[in-house]
């Protein structure tokens, strides 16, 4: 069994799902909002990306962290590093929940992500894959400084634009 790194920010904690972090997350893949991702799903399918998400760590020793807030534990979203299969490089990705978006918490959570990424796994770069009609991910991709860098579509035949974040180095 690997052992997924725990990370904590001022209001979050980043740590591997639990059984309810699966209500929130089937919600969210049924809505229009889960479009940018995939979406939307059913709970099946709901249930199939999260057994992918649970089974990229195991896989690649690294993957999507789920976020709770400390204060009430609610689920608040997902955020972390994926490259399945065909992708073009190694991700930083994000999905901040409905009722929790525009508060500053998926930027708190892709820094520490980021942060463990770079620092930890030593990594030298990393992208986030973005639909272009995902103003709130873009806008968080660029205040953390990732630049635009082209397009690129998926296996699925998914559209993005990929985003690369600063080095190791610049970031700081």
């Amino acid at each position: 069994m690997i052992e997924i790194p725990v990370l904590e920010t001022e209001r979050l904690i980043l740590r591997g799902h639990q059984d309810t972090d699966f209500e929130p997350f089937a919600k969210f893949s049924a809505s229009e909002r889960s479009k940018s991702v995939g979406g939307p799903g059913t709970r099946a399918e709901a249930w199939r990306a999260t057994a992918a998400m649970i089974g990229h760590w195991y896989l690649r020793g690294y993957g999507m962290w789920w976020l709770e807030e400390k204060e009430t534990g609610r689920a608040v979203g997902r955020v972390g590093l994926w490259n399945p299969e065909g992708w073009p490089a190694p991700e930083l990705g994000w999905v901040i929940y409905d009722k929790f978006e525009g508060k500053g918490m998926g930027y708190e959570a892709a820094v520490a992500a980021r942060d463990y990424a770079y620092d930890t796994l030593k990594w030298p770069m990393l992208i986030s894959l973005i639909t272009e009609s995902n103003d709130r991910s873009v806008a968080l991709a660029h205040r953390m400084g990732a630049k635009l860098d082209g397009n690129w579509t998926s296996p699925s035949g998914h559209v993005a634009q990929i985003y690369t974040h600063p080095d190791p180095e610049a970031r700081k």
